[in-house]
């Protein structure tokens, strides 16, 4: 754990140096979506009987949340795909670090824990964002918003990571983009209850992890979350960690030790 937790000084000194290149992709843009469909959209939803639809509240308490958890899958996304990819195809930065005492399990651990901190600084600051629109519900509600946050950001975090380290070519992302990214942000109850879609359509968005990450931020920024719902997307969302960490796991062992040898 000590060689893990002293990758995290690498990967901070890296985004302290480069971090404003990721203002508009993870503040500026979901601020921007917050403002024209939350309030601009909002409106028009809630003056045609939004409220009635959407269990009694606004658009924008019910929109707030779903991109609260969408912002954290981009992220996740962001930071496990190309930036992943690159250190082992074009910079090498993987094979360096495996020259040293680091296993190959410590280099995936140590950036998946510079993950884990980028999903909370940028998320923290979604919050504060909410908390301005005064949507944010109670600090405790914030607090519980912000960890389900977290959680399904690094739900997608690790397959991802197994993904970008299983593929050869970064052309392979275009189909991660087009047939996950895209579809689980736009069909994931953020923008509306998936119950009034399809009921095949239904049912793929309860299978994606991002779904239960919008019901978890949703239920606590509202104050609606109860224990048995709650505790069967947090589960959901873990399995979803579990097996995509054992699949990069084995991913970066393949492409690290077998380049090595």
């Amino acid at each position: 754990m000590e060689l893990v937790v002293r990758q995290l000084d690498y990967w901070v000194t890296t985004y302290r140096r480069t971090w404003k290149g990721s203002v508009v992709s993870s503040f500026v843009m979901p601020l921007l979506f917050l403002s024209a469909m939350g309030i601009g959209l909002g409106g028009y939803v809630d003056d045609s009987s939004g409220p009635r639809v959407l269990a009694g509240v606004s658009y924008l308490a019910f929109i707030a949340p779903g991109l609260l958890a969408t912002t954290a899958m981009q992220t996740a996304v962001l930071e496990s795909s190309f930036a992943v990819f690159g250190k082992f195809k074009w910079n090498k930065v993987y094979s360096s670090m495996t020259a040293t005492p680091l296993r190959v399990v410590d280099v995936l651990n140590g950036n998946l824990l510079y993950v884990g901190f980028r999903l909370a600084t940028t998320c923290a600051v979604f919050l504060l964002v909410l908390a301005a629109f005064g949507v944010a519900g109670s600090v405790v509600g914030a607090l519980g918003a912000l960890l389900s946050a977290v959680l399904v950001g690094l739900a997608c975090t690790t397959p991802v990571f197994g993904y970008s380290a299983w593929i050869k070519t970064d052309s392979s992302f275009a189909v991660l983009f087009r047939l996950g990214l895209i579809p689980m942000f736009l069909f994931s109850g953020a923008f509306f209850p998936v119950e009034q879609m399809p009921d095949t359509v239904e049912w793929l968005a309860y299978l994606t992890p991002v779904w239960h990450g919008v019901e978890l931020c949703r239920d606590f920024t509202l104050g609606t979350a109860s224990w048995w719902p709650g505790v069967g997307h947090v589960a959901y969302l873990l399995v979803w960690v579990v097996v995509g960490w054992l699949w990069a796991r084995k991913t970066f062992e393949r492409r690290l030790v077998g380049a090595s040898s």
